[in-house]
């Protein structure tokens, strides 16, 4: 059974109506990832500085490219964004977030590292959160070159990136090394145990259904989903302390694969003390907000993430200075 049109949003039934149906397998991966691979980025705005670099990975012949996106003139001492696409683990590259990196930019007023990390099921955990660990350190130690502050360092991505985000938080935080401020984490994708529910085997899902998580998460894992144990960082929901983490803005829509984890999610943060806010977009499905950035339901989506940036960065109070 597919999500009944009545149930989408106004605003994203007619989007909804020209999606395909279509899971991700083994069987078309390689296609998508080609036609990812072939797709031009688009044209950098006129006040936004884009530039790829590469560093050294965590593997003695791994590099890791990082997409920086600044603000045009270059300002000094500015917030930074670590931000991590999406793709289920197994797919996506940075420039598929070209447009909402800008955005963060031209209305955060920060610097942005977007990481094309390593991708399953060629690279299984901890391949990609190795790679964005790496990265996370490299930004910090280039924080007078690249003209940030490094006491102000937010960690961000989108479903797949979401949980890697999250897990990258907890890592950075138990090992005491850098402290990030704040998390973003966009419709994240954070417990494997989700694939073993039989309600959402239905067809459910726009964008991303129960077929392609449990391929994602089996590829990214390389093992079957929802054992009992998993290893550290690998699955952020399985974490059982959750306090002393940075606060997190969650943002996920009714419809939407990953509500009900996110929303569970988002519930333990704040038991455990954590700061943070929910935001809930009723009739919203997995990734509403990439196809239409002009519909007024996705600009009320990233402005909310963008206020939220703000005020972790204390960038409100400089406004008002």
């Amino acid at each position: 059974m597919k999500i009944p049109s009545l149930q989408i949003h106004p605003e994203l039934q007619p989007i909804a109506r020209l999606i395909p149906k279509l899971s991700f397998s083994h069987k078309n991966l390689w296609f998508v990832n080609m036609l990812m691979h072939f797709m031009p980025a688009p044209k950098p705005a006129e006040d936004i500085r884009v530039e790829n670099v590469f560093i050294p990975g965590p593997g003695e012949r791994t590099k890791i490219r990082l997409r920086i996106y600044q603000p045009k003139p270059a300002a000094s001492a500015v917030p930074v964004l670590l931000w991590l696409h999406g793709g289920g683990y197994v797919m996506g590259k940075p420039e598929m977030d070209d447009r909402s990196c800008a955005d963060y930019v031209r209305l955060a007023g920060i610097t942005v590292v977007s990481v094309d990390y390593r991708l399953a099921p060629k690279h299984p955990f901890p391949a990609a959160l190795d790679d964005c660990t790496a990265a996370l350190a490299w930004v910090v130690s280039q924080a007078g070159h690249l003209g940030i502050d490094a006491t102000r360092i937010a960690i961000g991505g989108e479903s797949a990136g979401g949980g890697l985000a999250a897990a990258l938080v907890q890592r950075t935080y138990d090992r005491r090394e850098i402290t990030p401020v704040f998390q973003l984490l966009v419709y994240p994708m954070l417990d494997d145990r989700t694939v073993l529910r039989t309600d959402l085997d239905d067809g459910q899902g726009v964008l991303w259904d129960q077929q392609s998580n449990r391929f994602g998460w089996q590829s990214y894992l390389r093992k079957d989903c929802g054992a009992e144990e998993a290893p550290v960082y690998a699955v952020p929901a399985r974490r059982d302390d959750l306090s002393g983490l940075p606060p997190a803005w969650i943002g996920v829509g009714s419809l939407d694969i990953f509500h009900d984890e996110a929303v569970a999610y988002a519930q333990r943060l704040k038991a455990a003390g954590v700061a943070g806010e929910l935001k809930l977009v009723p009739g919203a499905f997995h990734g509403f907000d990439v196809i239409n950035p002009r519909l007024p339901i996705v600009q009320d989506f990233r402005q909310s993430q963008i206020s939220a940036l703000k005020n972790a960065f204390h960038l409100a109070e400089e406004d008002n200075t």
